[in-house]
């Protein structure tokens, strides 16, 4: 398996094209299975499910329409993007494992920074408990898969612009906030989110066949 990181910002179209390009690579065993760790420009995204309503200011940023689950989300610096391209047909097929098992390696990065990363019934993503019945998404989740061929992926919010998610009603939810590493009081280098990235992975999909 291929870990590669991707310094500066990575525009959006030219990470999907990338993606699909490795998929179908990977689907005619051409190519390895691919975690790719990269940040793009500020931008908003469009999953299969995204409500018109919840696109709040159109103007503010580029909107993308793309193929992966889920609906309206927000990417920028600061932000880690993990996109995960993996062949289910060598591992479990069975999309909500899968989903299932990104969550868990987003709980366990977190728990490496001691900070107790939650699931939410009817939620998508990784929750963090701020007290006072007070929650906000530290981390996002949206995949596709073709052929049994995984990608898109997660997002782990480090030190984005957090004002940016006031264009959208992120991922539909409208009651509850989001939040960051920088903004829960740990100040933290990416390199240093990349190294635990990398650990959790090995905790969670190590006996997955990665």
């Amino acid at each position: 398996m291929e870990w590669r990181i991707s310094d500066g910002l990575t525009e959006y179209e030219q990470a999907v094209r990338t993606m699909e390009d490795r998929v179908a690579a990977i689907r005619a065993g051409e190519a390895e299975e691919l975690v790719w760790l990269l940040q793009h420009p500020p931008l908003y995204t469009a999953g299969t499910s995204a409500k018109e309503a919840d696109l709040l200011d159109p103007s503010r940023l580029p909107v993308f329409q793309t193929g992966r689950g889920g609906q309206y989300t927000y990417h920028g610096p600061g932000q880690r993007i993990a996109y995960v391209m993996l062949d289910l047909q060598r591992r479990e097929m069975d999309v909500r494992s899968y989903v299932t098992l990104l969550e868990d390696w987003l709980i366990a990065t977190l728990s490496r920074f001691n900070l107790r990363g939650e699931r939410r019934e009817g939620r998508v993503g990784i929750w963090i408990d701020r007290g006072h019945g007070k929650e906000d998404k530290i981390g996002a989740i949206g995949v596709r898969v073709r052929r049994w061929v995984t990608y898109h992926g997660i997002s782990l919010n480090v030190e984005p612009d957090l004002s940016h998610y006031a264009g959208i009603v992120p991922c539909g939810i409208e009651e509850h906030g989001v939040t960051s590493l920088v903004d829960l009081g740990l100040p933290m280098e990416m390199a240093e989110v990349d190294l635990q990235l990398a650990g959790a992975w090995d905790e969670v999909f190590g006996g997955k066949g990665g």
